[in-house]
């Protein structure tokens, strides 16, 4: 294989096309892949890249991980799952010295924090739809997550 069989081509077309959609829809930051290559485009000014991807751990299978428990059923169809609005690192709590802002059998009210996700610098609290009492996280506080990754669920 030669060195330039190694790096996809990256599309101009899309590159600008991602980047108008940026600008449209006042994003911070767009990613979007296919098979083994990813394109992100962020901020004001548009910076790609394109990676070979390597296989992505989902939140739940990194709790499966840590707990070692095995989660019998798909929660992505679930009436009161909670899902990641964009790509960053997820917070469970403002600080480490704070206790988190959910846990397991809390009740929420709509519009309460149940948690922080930070992308590019920016703190952006995910907050409770509707009120509800906390039946599962589903994720840990430090961990990357991908836009549409299940976080918890408020039943």
């Amino acid at each position: 294989m030669s060195k330039s069989d190694k790096s996809p081509n990256i599309d101009a077309e899309l590159v600008r096309q991602l980047a108008q959609l940026l600008e449209e829809t006042g994003l911070n930051e767009i990613e979007y892949g296919k098979d083994d290559w990813h394109i992100r485009v962020s901020g004001g000014k548009t910076v790609a890249t394109a990676t070979v991807a390597a296989p992505l751990i989902s939140a739940s299978s990194a709790a499966i991980a840590a707990t070692g428990e095995q989660d019998d059923d798909d929660v992505s169809s679930h009436p009161g799952l909670i899902s990641s609005p964009m790509v960053g690192v997820v917070y469970t709590s403002s600080d480490p010295d704070t206790p988190a802002f959910v846990k397991v059998g809390d009740t929420v009210q709509a519009g309460d924090t149940l948690l922080l996700i930070e992308a590019m610098k920016v703190f952006n609290p995910i907050r409770a739809a509707k009120a509800g009492k906390v039946s599962r996280i589903l994720i840990n506080s430090g961990m990357p997550v991908e836009f549409g990754e299940p976080l918890l669920i408020v039943e």
